[in-house]
């Protein structure tokens, strides 16, 4: 089996395009608004080829106890889009930026909440013992990369939202419901693994 590094590469160079919130659902269009740029981490340990995500705090105004990848809004101070998630991936769970080998950024996706998220696929070097920030963080944890790069493992459910039914992907994985914008961009990543 081809390493990590070249198998999560050749991912990147194969056809995809943006992924929005609004893939599942044609009734619904995209908000004429000025996004706001912001960066993920989508961050695989090399050793155990398991992705780091984590939980929201119940506490936070967007998106509370919700699964996410570590990440933010770009910063001014931040010279790229990388450098806002390498910086949020730090602040939030403790990854120094000296265990993250970026692999590359996919096409930003677009959220309901006006964000424009590049995903940076990344892959974390050594031993990492996520430090969680508690303000924004209630839990890190992994799940295998090969469950969520399974188009398989995905489905397809709805909720009422503004008066009508939206559709979202999710990819459970034990205890955990991954869904929205988490879930379409690993589903993104899964359909150029496949």
């Amino acid at each position: 089996m081809p390493d990590l590094h070249k198998r999560l590469a050749d991912a990147l160079s194969r056809p995809g395009s943006a992924s929005s919130d609004f893939d599942l659902n044609d009734d619904f269009h995209t908000p004429d608004i000025r996004l706001t740029p912001a960066g993920v981490l989508v961050a695989v340990q090399a050793d155990t080829e398991r992705l780091i995500l984590t939980k929201r705090s119940p506490r936070l105004q967007h998106h509370p106890g919700q699964i996410a990848f570590a990440g933010g809004k770009q910063d001014p101070t931040d010279a790229t889009i990388v450098d806002a998630a390498l910086r949020e991936a730090e602040e939030e769970i403790g990854l120094p930026r000296s265990m993250v080998n970026v692999v590359g950024t996919l096409p930003s996706h677009q959220t309901v909440t006006g964000f424009a998220v590049t995903p940076v696929l990344a892959i974390v070097t050594g031993p990492f013992n996520p430090v969680p920030e508690a303000g924004e963080v209630s839990e890190v944890f992994e799940v295998p990369l090969r469950h969520v790069t399974n188009p398989a493992m995905f489905r397809i459910e709805g909720r009422h939202w503004q008066g009508r039914r939206r559709l979202y992907y999710t990819v459970p994985y034990g205890p955990y419901y991954i869904w929205g914008a988490t879930a379409r961009i690993l589903r993104a990543i899964a359909e150029r693994m496949s």
